[in-house]
């Protein structure tokens, strides 16, 4: 299962960028490196235009692709990933774009890695937070370890080897939800957000099947929308319960990679050939025609 989780996907492909990863260490701890210094998060430090980017530069954030990504980075300052760069010599984009470079280095190293889109504990006090992280194969103790490219340390915890209890996967959210453990209303994307769509069960419900895309290598922006996501559901009972399954199949222990990609046979859950766009840009919805290789 992990082998395929070495090689790029047609997201993390660097492409003609490949040459400029070739210097980036070929360690855990020298891929988290360069990759946490290449990302300025569009909202975590406030207004952007407050630390020297112009105002257009928010548009960044839509960059889908590793190669589209380096290009820009490498517009922006020619220094390799790893070296000390300016915040403005950074893209602007969120936890997504980190978590993707991240993973197109470990993967060019042939390193096994894969994103995990979820909701991270260790963000904002009292509240679970909309959030993608890595998960990297880590051959001598045989367990996928959850790996923060978004924070070069946290005061709480490893960023190189996140707790499984202070990450939750969309899967496991699902679940926890469900049963009564956790409270569905402290799922969000900020607590700030009002808009219900960004909270509780719509927001478990988008980053479960975002999740699925995730494991399939299909390393999704996170406000695209396809199938059950870019539907109305006319039998919120029904859809309920087709969830349960898929995060159960998700959350089983002996999940093979056939198994992960034969739940990608149900259409409603299957990343189409285009899917809806809603930048938090600001720009209009779009229909984006996604590359086929």
């Amino acid at each position: 299962m992990t082998t395929s989780y070495a090689s790029q996907s047609r997201f993390t492909d660097p492409r003609a960028m490949s040459w400029w990863l070739d210097d980036v260490p070929a360690d855990l701890a020298g891929i988290h490196s360069a990759a946490t210094g290449l990302v300025f998060h569009y909202t975590a430090n406030g207004d952007i235009t407050q630390h020297g980017f112009a105002a257009k530069r928010v548009r960044e954030i839509d960059l889908r692709y590793a190669d589209d990504l380096l290009t820009r980075l490498h517009e922006l300052s020619s220094a390799p990933p790893g070296s000390d760069r300016a915040p403005t010599d950074r893209v602007v984009g969120c936890c997504r774009d980190s978590t993707l470079l991240f993973i197109a280095m470990a993967r060019h190293h042939g390193i096994p890695a894969r994103a995990r889109v979820g909701f991270g504990k260790y963000l904002m006090p009292d509240w679970t937070m909309d959030h993608v992280v890595a998960e990297v194969w880590d051959a001598a103790e045989s367990r996928w370890r959850l790996v923060d490219p978004q924070f070069t340390e946290h005061k709480i915890l490893d960023v190189l080897d996140v707790p499984r209890d202070m990450f939750i996967t969309g899967p496991q959210a699902w679940q926890e939800c469900r049963s009564g453990v956790s409270d569905p209303s402290r799922f969000v994307v900020s607590p700030d957000r009002p808009e219900p769509f960004m909270r509780s069960w719509p927001q478990l419900t988008h980053n479960l099947v975002q999740d699925l895309a995730a494991l399939n290598k299909h390393e999704m922006l996170l406000w695209d929308i396809w199938g059950l996501l870019d539907d109305e559901p006319e039998d919120t009972d029904e859809l309920a319960v087709k969830l349960d399954g898929l995060a159960e199949h998700l959350q089983s222990a002996d999940l093979t990679s056939d198994q992960i990609a034969g739940l990608f046979d149900d259409v409603t859950l299957r990343v189409p050939e285009a899917v809806t766009t809603i930048s938090p840009a600001g720009l209009a919805p779009v229909r984006v025609l996604l590359r086929t290789a």
